[in-house]
């Protein structure tokens, strides 16, 4: 991801950004540009018809139990959030959401929490950030990693250092991170297929409006909704 970075900002540096760049905060949109369509492509060759077939092959009971094991999973990383951002009742709801689905929900597999009256929520380090008062930064789009401004690309570092698994030593300790992290694409782009296509079809320019929406969604957590869009696609 740092490589990707340095790689964007070199590029970005070739150019000129126009006034319509600048005003957006997007400096590099040409490069952002065109590894947006790159990643677009990457998306539409290997990404989508893996989703697809994934939604269409495995029934969705078991692509559930997938989700809430992936998301028990990241609960130390939200958990980690929730106290720094000094939220001691999402914080007691994550611990609880925690233990139970672990224990009761077997690994994690069952939301036995939600029915519980437990709410789910997400957290990350670069929401801590924005609510600490850090700006985003220049708008950044990377291979692969998608829509990363500075704020949310460090958020990211952190997040991988906060997650215990991260430090985790046992006999395949590597398989489960690889395997995690595929399936945990595979669960974000299935769950986002029909959003996604909607809004690609609609759009007249896909790159403004995902980076539109992208902001419109990471404001909406910052603000703990009060700015509505909390419910948009995860792009």
């Amino acid at each position: 991801m740092i490589a990707a970075l340095g790689l964007a900002l070199a590029l970005g540096a070739c150019s000129t950004p126009s006034a319509e760049s600048l005003a957006q905060n997007d400096p590099w949109e040409k490069t952002n540009r065109d590894i947006f369509e790159f990643n677009l492509s990457v998306d539409r060759a290997v990404a989508r018809p893996i989703a697809k077939g994934y939604r269409d092959v495995v029934p969705e009971i078991a692509r559930e139990g997938v989700h809430n094991f992936l998301t028990n999973l990241n609960s130390p990383v939200i958990l980690a959030n929730d106290v720094l951002q000094g939220e001691t009742e999402k914080a007691g709801n994550t611990l609880g959401r925690v233990v139970i689905n672990t224990t009761v929900g077997i690994g994690g597999l069952i939301d036995v929490a939600s029915k519980m009256g437990i709410p789910y929520h997400d957290n990350d380090f670069g929401i801590t950030l924005g609510r600490a008062g850090a700006a985003e930064g220049s708008y950044l789009m990377l291979p692969f990693a998608g829509p990363k401004p500075p704020r949310d690309l460090l958020g990211t570092g952190v997040d991988i250092a906060f997650d215990p698994f991260t430090y985790a030593v046992f006999p395949g300790d590597n398989t489960l991170m690889i395997v995690r992290i595929g399936m945990g694409i595979l669960d974000a782009r299935t769950s986002q297929l029909d959003a996604v296509e909607t809004i690609e079809r609609s759009s007249i320019d896909f790159y403004a409006t995902t980076r539109n929406l992208y902001r419109q969604s990471r404001n909406a957590k910052i603000n703990q909704g009060r700015t509505g869009g909390d419910d948009l696609p995860n792009l």
